[in-house]
């Protein structure tokens, strides 16, 4: 028999999200309003559409591992150099090589309880002990998670900014507050997954010298390429010189790397989805308070519907999926799990699903 780790073998079986492929292959049909996984309904930029038709020939060849064009590009988007700029397989993988990188097994790492679970499980998986000061008014308390980050000394500290998932937001400053409260040698983690929808304020003007913040980016929001798993971190040389110590080297398709850069010269069009998401989220305020419900303040692709309590939110998001075919989410932990995670779709898919809403309340 195989003798696990002492740490794999203690963690219990885990699914950090169910994909709507799974409700389909149980339910036998298919999902007919997709709007759960913060997907961006818009697409990826015809430019990278292009990019990967031009280089599906090159398939035979694997990636550069060094991202080199890449990450000129970008570290010229941002104003950094190249050695400032890592990539990864999604926000996902970055977190992951975070982790790894900075903590040891019982290590402190603070997170908001009932935050993005792939941080969680990554924590977990290499052994870290969570401090989880919790969310005030469906927003990251920042004085607490500075707090918890004093009185544990935490290796790291996590804060997605823009939040998933209420969509909430801290400005600079709070944000900068955190930082200060690092215990030597810890790092924040500023996941950005959502920047293109930040608003002014959001987003701190922060040295990538500086070794106590890594920052990371991902083209699966509004650049619309989920599927193709690009994201970046932008760091210290330091920071970025020990991800590549561990990383997976080809771990960044070569499509990938081509649609990316694409996607990244065609800021016109990232311009437009934040434009159409803007727009959504006003519609979907209008169907919230039409149906009676709140929508929470959102500077992401999506938004929070506060159903009151959450037996109420299982309740609708469950006979959403089961009676209507409509995929959702929706965050686990009390009292986050009073929301239900609307993704802002095409105007069909968001009448659509306000038809859909209308007819479960009804019920």
């Amino acid at each position: 028999m195989i003798r696990y780790s002492r740490l794999v073998g203690a963690l219990p079986p885990i699914v950090p999200f169910v994909p709507p492929e799974a409700f389909e292959r149980r339910s036998g049909k298919p999902i007919a309003i997709r709007i759960g996984a913060n997907e961006s309904a818009f697409g990826p930029s015809p430019k990278a559409i292009t990019a990967v038709n031009a280089g599906a020939a090159r398939m035979n060849w694997y990636c550069d591992p060094e991202g080199y064009v890449l990450r000129e590009a970008l570290a010229r988007h941002h104003g950094v150099a190249r050695e400032n700029i890592g990539l990864g397989a999604g926000a996902d993988d970055l977190l992951g090589l975070a982790v790894r990188a900075v903590i040891d097994p019982g290590d402190p790492v603070v997170m908001s309880e009932g935050g993005y679970p792939t941080f969680a499980f990554h924590v977990r998986g290499f052994g870290g002990k969570f401090v989880t000061p919790p969310y005030r008014d469906f927003r990251n308390d920042g004085a607490a998670l500075a707090d918890a980050a004093r009185r544990s000394g935490a290796r790291l500290v996590y804060l997605a900014n823009p939040d998933n998932p209420t969509g909430s937001w801290l400005d600079a400053p709070e944000q900068m507050a955190i930082v200060a409260s690092l215990a030597p040698g810890a790092v924040l983690v500023l996941d950005e997954a959502y920047s293109d929808f930040a608003p002014a304020g959001a987003l701190p003007t922060i040295d990538p010298e500086d070794e106590r913040v890594i920052r990371i980016r991902t083209f699966s929001k509004a650049h619309g390429m989920a599927g193709a798993r690009v994201g970046y971190a932008i760091a210290s040389r330091g920071l970025i010189a020990s991800f590549d110590k561990i990383r997976h080297h080809f771990g960044v398709a070569r499509l990938s790397q081509e649609a990316a850069l694409a996607s990244l010269g065609d800021q016109d069009f990232i311009a437009a989805v934040a434009r159409q998401v803007e727009q959504g989220k006003r519609d979907y305020a209008v169907l919230a308070a039409r149906l009676g419900l709140r929508t929470l303040p959102s500077a992401t692709n999506f938004v929070a519907f506060d159903m009151g309590n959450g037996d109420r939110a299982r309740s609708v998001l469950a006979r959403l999926l089961d009676e209507e075919s409509v995929f959702l989410r929706m965050p686990g932990v009390a009292p986050l799990d009073h929301l239900i995670r609307v993704t802002v779709g095409t105007p069909p898919e968001r009448r659509g699903f306000g038809e859909a809403l209308t007819r479960v309340l009804s019920r």
